[in-house]
């Protein structure tokens, strides 16, 4: 009888190992970093060289067209991302930490919004004085802020092109979406017209590059790389140049923790939306699950840990 294999593609750019089907390698077999006290840390296999601000990384699809193949019909994708959220080990969410972070009066901006979850904190209702308006480029996700967000006004558009006058809003916030963009430049020169001069404040979150480290070599396993870290045209490293163009003031701060999970399926649901090639297959499961469960086995949890950034500037005063 023939032997059956499956391809299980390493971290290593040009490598793929074959192993026989029914067997799963060690996740250790990867030298992961940070899941191996032993093993030396290695170069991230996503890390890219430092493109100019806002140039597309050499060969790379535009980060829009990904962005429309995971996020126009639908807004599982996103839920699906989002769900390991609630593996964190700060007993504060990422979205309550970020709120705490916002003015609590004024008209406020959301490019971006996604499914609205900054706006459905328990521990931070929404304040009578906060006049939100929330924006995303997907149908679908308008379509759910208009349903999870009732008290917001919701509006489809571009965020290089907001159907906005300027000077109409007091704060901004753009999180984790600029990544998103063909043109951050554009969206930030954008944002800054509609914040009003002088006082106008910009709150954008971005990830740094070994954010989710672990859970991407999960999927560099099994063939599901990151496209969204070989396209971005923004990274924290150029961030601080790219917004001091349009903004002063501008400062960063790290949200604490990580995210210990405790059963492979977050995990592997989270890699099912990773790429543009539709649902993992049984086999592209079963390798996952057992690569994640061999470390809840050895380390009681599956650690992944998370570099989010919030960055902070002031628009610039006119003229």
């Amino acid at each position: 009888m023939a032997s059956h294999h499956v391809n299980i593609f390493c971290r290593y750019p040009h490598a793929s190992l074959i192993f026989p089907i029914g067997t799963i390698p060690s996740l250790d077999f990867f030298i992961l970093p940070s899941l191996t006290s032993s093993t030396p840390k290695v170069s991230h296999p996503y890390r890219h060289t430092q493109q100019p601000l806002g140039s597309p990384a050499s060969g790379a699809m535009d980060p829009s067209k990904h962005a429309a193949n995971q996020y126009s019909a639908t807004s599982s994708n996103l839920s699906q991302r989002l769900a390991i959220h609630d593996w964190s080990t700060t007993s504060q969410s990422w979205f309550s930490w970020v709120r705490d972070r916002l003015p609590t009066s004024g008209n406020l901006l959301e490019v971006g919004a996604g499914t609205g979850l900054l706006w459905q904190q328990p521990d931070h209702p929404l304040p009578p004085n906060l006049h939100l308006t929330l924006t995303d480029f997907s149908p679908a996700m308008c379509e759910e802020l208009r349903f999870s967000v009732p008290s917001a006004k919701v509006a489809q558009c571009d965020a290089a092109s907001l159907p906005f006058p300027s000077a109409s809003f007091d704060v901004l916030v753009a999180n984790h979406m600029l990544y998103h963009l063909d043109d951050p430049d554009a969206a930030l020169r954008e944002f800054a017209r509609v914040l009003r001069p002088g006082t106008g404040r910009l709150f954008v979150a971005l990830n740094g590059e070994d954010h989710l480290q672990e859970l991407f070599a999960v999927g560099a396993a099994i063939g599901r790389a990151s496209l969204i870290k070989k396209q971005a045209r923004v990274t924290l490293d150029t961030a601080p140049a790219l917004l001091g163009k349009y903004f002063d003031d501008v400062k960063q701060e790290g949200a604490p923790g990580a995210f210990e999970v405790g059963e492979a399926k977050p995990v592997v649901d989270y890699l099912a939306t990773v790429g543009d090639g539709g649902p993992l297959s049984d086999e592209e499961r079963r390798v996952a699950t057992g690569l994640v469960e061999g470390v809840i086995r050895d380390k009681g949890v599956f650690t992944i840990e998370k570099s989010m950034v919030l960055f902070e500037g002031v628009s610039f005063k006119s003229g």
